[in-house]
């Protein structure tokens, strides 16, 4: 009798009658005896410079250690930006072929950008699952559409659900680092410890990924493991222990012009970059060190010692993995790699922020206010990020940064280890290569080939170059096509050594940009434009672009600014694509991209059970201790606290909540200088009224708690601050788009009701 599973196996034993007729079968197990494990570790943010081993002067020696006995990589390119390397280097494929020219937080209604990587480009966590791997994944995810990312899903985006037998992490693109957004596989998670106790995320995050090794090499020895680690680090906020911010007190005070010669001296000692490679010249808006103020020296200064004290930190936690995987006696057969996902960033402005959410709200930092806060930089009080002065010494020797396609936007870390598998261990390979040939390495390492089908979709290709041969062999010639870029205008495409590239300025129609033109095998930096000699190479290199963009789903080309970008996460069916929110506690932790989007202003009510002996707690808390709100009864009295970057609008009744069920109202109505009119009432009746000076747009990265505050907002109360009460629903009310030309709530309610 023959039997087929309704999975669609073949059982090949045989089914007779009785089991005295019956031949019993099992299918062959999968798991590749011997196989290497994998670690991927990337960070976020680290320019070419950054590590010690590509030419600085910070603290990395785990990662130069691995560099030390493995190879660098002086040719690796990214995409510009996270979500978009991190597709590539998962999928092997190019960023727009896969839904993701930007993070994944947009989504414009092309294919391009949908911020999901599609079924039929599986990752290397479903290849690798499917052959046999235990697939673990930690850290930042940022390759789910955010509008997806909330309690109600849907998961298909998942870790869990693109291949990872197990996730612990953040799914945003940025979490603080004291009090982050968790998430366990399928569910959020409470932060397992607190500032006091010592915890830090990055710390946690590798506790968790020795954990799920150590489960199942114990359990199952013979099976190899995945590790996909993306660190918050280096993106902001730039924060550490405070004896790592201690270490760097002063370090910096010469400044980055100093730096950058040092470290570009350092390069070419070192020879990760060619000896005749010119150190480009300043960045525009970038002033000489000697020509700031001396508040602005001192405020940049200690922004940089935060980056420095967080990358120590962070290159110790990967020291940590590495000692774990030795001590377990996994590491002689582990491929280890180190990298990063785009340059430094210019998110810092000129001057560098406290609170990296002032750049996206178009909030200028006044550096002689900052200078009183300095102690505060790199603790659980602040979300600072360095100025672009810093950030291109951190991208030496290059041009511009993070989201452009120069040199210090995609030329990035890659340090490949694996013991006694590579050639001339300790040297460099200059090749040009790409983030999407980290997943074709992977495979041809371990000796899979790309599957045609995976779960039953037919797969696209796998655009990326194995670098299998550069480690057999250090002077091994890649044969890889083009490879273009593309990243919110800037654009970019490399061939045969050469290099055309475009610095798009916003809102100017794209056949205006200006192209440059480089021989990258004699000219690292880009500094020898090559456009005005070579005008006939230069239209190919152009003429190029435009055939690569239209072969990997590049178009349409979009410049917009976020606001055009997010629309589409409003459509209907996603969590934000009402004016009306209703939430029924206990509720699971709502992200940020999810929650009511604010900033025109909004009503608040929740509807208690206040009990008869009183009651502290925090009712509604979105946002930090650096930037958020939060309405709370502390004292028996009603309280609200807006908190714009540590400036507080505080409002308080002066009358305890009486027991018994009660109508708690928050209103906050939008003026026309951007500020809002603040009042809240208990049953109606107004407690405390007061003016906000301004409403933000972005108000966090963090997202909201309901009856609880995982991360206090103010220092009237510690986390979590649990409601003891019953809160029936919390209500929010939101005016509609005409809020934008004036309307208010109050207005839009009589227009509605005589509707």
């Amino acid at each position: 009798m023959s039997y087929k599973h309704p999975s669609g196996e073949e059982f090949q034993g045989v089914i007779g009658r009785t089991i005295e007729e019956s031949k019993p079968w099992w299918p062959e197990s999968k798991i590749r005896q011997g196989a290497p494990n994998v670690v991927l570790i990337v960070l976020d943010d680290t320019g070419f410079a950054h590590l010690g081993c590509y030419g600085s002067t910070l603290a990395t020696p785990n990662i130069d250690a691995l560099a030390g006995d493995g190879v660098r990589f002086s040719g690796f390119h990214t995409t510009a930006l996270c979500s978009p390397t991190r597709a590539c280097v998962l999928t092997g494929r190019n960023p727009h072929a896969v839904g993701m020219r930007g993070v994944s937080n947009f989504d414009t209604g092309f294919p391009n950008m949908r911020g999901a990587v599609p079924k039929s480009a599986a990752t290397l966590a479903e290849i690798l699952r499917d052959n046999g791997y235990a697939t673990f994944a930690t850290g930042k995810w940022h390759l789910a559409p955010m509008s997806e990312c909330s309690a109600a899903g849907p998961f298909a985006n998942w870790p869990l659900q693109k291949g990872f037998d197990r996730y612990y992490g953040f799914l945003q693109g940025e979490t603080d680092q004291f009090y982050p957004e968790l998430t366990c596989d399928n569910h959020f998670v409470p932060v397992p410890g607190t500032p006091e106790d010592g915890y830090h995320v990055s710390e946690d995050i590798v506790d968790k990924s020795a954990a799920m090794i150590r489960d199942t090499t114990s359990l199952v020895p013979e099976k190899p493991f995945f590790l996909y680690l993306a660190f918050g680090a280096m993106h902001a906020p730039h924060q550490a222990p405070q004896r790592y911010l201690d270490k760097w007190r002063g370090k910096f005070d010469a400044g980055w012009d100093a730096a950058r010669e040092e470290w570009f001296a350092r390069q070419k000692q070192m020879g990760i970059v060619p000896p005749d490679t010119k150190l480009a010249p300043h960045n525009p808006g970038v002033r000489p060190w000697n020509a700031l103020s001396a508040n602005e020296q001192r405020f940049a200064a200690r922004l940089q010692e935060a980056f420095a004290a967080m990358l120590e930190h962070t290159d110790e936690q990967i020291g940590r993995l590495v000692a774990f995987l030795k001590e377990i006696g996994q590491w002689d057969n582990t491929l280890f790699i180190v990298m990063s996902d785009n340059g430094a960033s210019q998110e810092g402005g000129a001057t560098g922020v406290l609170d990296e959410m002032k750049w996206f709200n178009g909030i200028g930092e006044n550096v002689d206010q900052a200078v009183e806060r300095l102690d505060d930089i790199g603790t659980l009080n602040s979300h600072s990020n360095i100025p672009w002065g810093w950030a291109q010494a951190g991208n030496t020797p290059l041009k511009w940064y993070k989201q452009n396609t120069h040199g210090g936007g995609v030329r990035d870390p890659l340090v490949m280890h694996f013991p006694g598998r590579l050639a001339a261990p300790g040297g460099i390979r200059p090749q040009f290569c790409h983030a999407i040939d980290i997943t074709p390495t992977v495979l041809d390492i371990i000796g899979i080939e790309q599957p045609p089908v995976v779960g039953g979709v037919p797969q696209m290709p796998i655009h990326g170059t194995s670098l299998k041969p550069v480690l057999d062999e250090p002077e091994a010639k890649l044969p890889r096509p083009a490879q273009y870029f593309e990243m919110l205008g800037h654009r970019g495409i490399w061939k045969d050594g050469w290099k055309a590239v475009t610095h798009h300025e916003h809102g100017v129609p794209f056949d205006q940009d200006c192209w440059e033109l480089y021989n990258l095998d004699s000219d690292f930096s880009e500094c020898d434009d090559r456009a005005a000699a070579e005008p006939a190479r230069l239209k190919e290199m152009i003429d190029l672009w435009w055939q690569e963009a239209e072969r990997h789903g590049v178009l349409p080309l979009d410049d917009r600014r976020a606001l055009g970008l997010f629309l589409a996460s409003r459509r209907p069916g996603m969590p934000t694509a009402r004016r009306r929110f209703v939430y029924r506690p206990p509720v699971s932790h709502i992200v940020s991209d999810v929650c009511p989007p604010v900033a025109r202003g909004w009503e608040t009510e929740v509807d208690i059970e206040h009990p008869s002996g009183g009651g502290d707690g925090a009712l509604v808390a979105r946002g930090s201790i650096n930037s958020g709100f939060v309405l709370y009864i502390k004292d028996g009295r009603l309280h609200f606290d807006y908190n714009a970057f540590h400036d507080h609008t505080r409002l308080a009744g002066a009358a305890p909540v009486a027991p018994g069920r009660r109508k708690i109202g928050l209103a906050v109505e939008r003026r026309a200088d951007g500020g809002g009119d603040v009042s809240i009432s208990v049953d109606g009746v107004p407690v405390a009224s007061g003016r906000i000076p301004q409403l933000l747009f972005l108000i966090s990265s963090i997202g909201m708690d309901i009856g609880k505050s995982y991360a206090p907002v103010c220092g009237d109360y510690r986390e979590p601050f649990a409601y003891p009460g019953r809160i029936h629903t919390v209500t929010f009310t939101l005016p509609d788009m005409p809020a934008l030309r004036g309307e208010t709530i109050s207005q839009v309610r009589a227009a509605e009701a005589q509707q």
